[in-house]
């Protein structure tokens, strides 16, 4: 391939590029065997504010590259613009006996980085719905819940056994306990254990239900 055809190569990519990804991406050729790297094409250059025979970079610079940047390839790095765009930006070179072209590609998401702003604020919010609500309500219904379970096995709690817990959490379960708002840690209270424990309870009587189906 000679220089001609590797530049016909690069500008066709960087056209189509360019036409895949928007006016926010900007794609050119330079020619990397000068020093000043001169842009041979460009399309969307109103990101940069560059044209064809602009010696400047990306970063607004207008100065000689060292010898490892006008031959290493440079993937998805951050850059900003002098104007304060934030572009995610590539190089890849193409390197022959008699030319050294190089394919940049430069993404303005700046737009995006704000439209991110305003959807995080969207979606934030201070507590749900139903705990606003109902949160005193929940509390007031558990407990009353966990009075007739622990009222069903007969024994007083300080005198519970690990079986009859189990059939207290099993009671509580039967009765949808467990999908009011903080109910694991006042049913652990009330018997006297920790969160941990009642979770295993859950544990181990969802692991007997599935043993039974």
């Amino acid at each position: 391939m000679n220089r001609e055809q590797a530049f016909e190569f690069l500008d066709r990519t960087a056209r189509g590029i360019a036409e895949t990804f928007g006016s926010n991406c900007e794609t050119l050729v330079h020619d990397m065997s000068i020093p000043s790297h001169p842009i041979l094409s460009i399309y969307n250059g109103h990101v940069s504010g560059r044209s064809v025979g602009s010696t400047v970079d990306i970063l607004g610079n207008e100065s000689e590259l060292d010898e490892e940047a006008l031959t290493t390839d440079l993937v998805n790095l951050y850059a900003s613009t002098p104007s304060g765009q934030q572009l995610k930006s590539s190089t890849f070179h193409m390197i022959g006996e008699d030319y050294n072209l190089a394919l940049g590609i430069n993404f303005d998401y700046s737009s995006l980085v704000y439209a991110n702003k305003i959807l995080v604020d969207l979606m934030s919010a201070d507590a749900d719905l139903k705990s606003a609500l109902w949160s005193n309500a929940d509390a007031s219904s558990l407990s009353d819940i966990l009075e007739e379970c622990l009222a069903a096995v007969g024994k007083p709690v300080s005198v519970l056994s690990k079986a009859d817990r189990l059939k207290v959490i099993a009671l509580l379960r039967q009765r949808n306990a467990f999908s009011f708002q903080k109910a694991v840690p006042q049913v652990a209270q009330r018997l006297g254990v920790s969160r941990y424990t009642v979770y295993k309870y859950l544990s181990e009587l969802g692991e007997q239900s599935r043993g039974k189906e």
